[in-house]
């Protein structure tokens, strides 16, 4: 099969923990032609959304050289077997046009992986109220007063954007409320943006749990993302320890509620965020924690993904 991804550029990779790197390494361990986009190389030409692909021969290891350009040819992305988008979030202008043009391609045929579609309507901090007997107390608002609200009424809260990632932007707020105006006023650009308040979960010094669904169905490890000292953050990005874990009956059955119901909706890899026993976000544009849970655990998750896409492809490949 030929796969296309559409990624940000390669040399910006982490050798150490690169997802999408694990992708594209075991896909091409089994002999299937690995190409790469960029949101730049995007082009809709007579109606027609192609891309500048670059052909890729990888080195089956995560070195400097992992990877090595080989040709790069205009092409429609229906011509793929499969297209798979792992560019980063945040959701900018370039990253909203880009899955628009993905969108049309899919009408023209294109297999996007996960669904353009469902990444558009698909907010990875709001999809959360779809479940919210599994979440704590959460409010997004752009107002003032019902933010000051919301932390007098459980006095320990998040606050977040809705459109981060890797942990940017987000601040507890303890009982004192020390500082809460100026991070409200921050956040929301003085009212004019929403932003998420969240009760705080005690639960996080033991880490920010990733659990992976792929094409509905589980990973059965979890990456618990434990905080650096002095943080609440847990995100690698910004020092937290990666430890892989066991799922925990909990993490299960929210996993296992959740997984055929995203798969339905065309989102065929999904990171749930689980803090504790609470969920608290849904990542569906490039979750990550591949790499970690497989050299801890031996379970290879990226094995997986691409088990799953050749079950879904098959069809196609007949």
């Amino acid at each position: 099969m030929e796969l296309a991804f559409f990624v940000d550029p390669l040399p910006s990779f982490n050798l150490k923990k690169d997802s999408t790197m694990a992708m594209m390494v075991e896909a091409a361990s089994r002999g299937h032609t690995v190409y790469s986009f960029c949101y730049q190389d995007i082009v809709l030409l007579d109606g027609q959304v192609c891309a500048q692909c670059c052909r890729l021969a990888l080195s089956g290891g995560f070195s400097p050289d992992w990877y090595r350009p080989v040709d790069t040819v205009l092409r429609p992305l229906s011509e793929f077997e499969a297209v798979i988008i792992r560019k980063d979030p945040p959701f900018e202008v370039n990253y909203l046009t880009s899955v628009w043009m993905l969108s049309l391609a899919a009408k023209q045929g294109a297999k996007i992986f996960n669904d353009a579609d469902a990444i558009l309507t698909h907010s990875e901090k709001l999809s959360i109220a779809q479940f919210s007997q599994f979440t704590k107390p959460t409010l997004v608002s752009a107002d003032e007063q019902s933010l000051r609200q919301f932390h007098a009424e459980h006095r320990d809260i998040i606050l977040k954007p809705l459109g981060g990632m890797g942990g940017m932007g987000i601040f507890h707020v303890r009982e004192d409320g020390l500082n809460l105006g100026a991070i409200i006023e921050m956040l929301t650009g003085n009212g004019q943006r929403h932003i998420m308040a969240q009760a705080y979960i005690p639960e996080i010094s033991d880490g920010d749990k990733r659990v992976l669904l792929i094409n509905g169905k589980v990973v059965p490890f979890a990456l618990a993302r434990i905080p650096k000292l002095g943080e609440t953050r847990g995100n690698l990005a910004v020092g937290g320890t990666g430890r892989a874990q066991p799922l925990m009956p909990r993490d299960r059955e929210i996993a296992e509620a959740l997984a055929p119901k995203l798969n339905a909706k065309g989102l065929f890899l999904v990171g749930l965020d689980i803090i504790g026993d609470w969920l608290t976000e849904i990542n569906v544009t490039s979750p990550t924690c591949f790499r970690e849970i497989t050299e801890q655990t031996g379970f290879n998750v990226a094995g997986m993904l691409v088990d799953e896409l050749e079950k879904v492809l098959e069809p196609v490949g007949q």
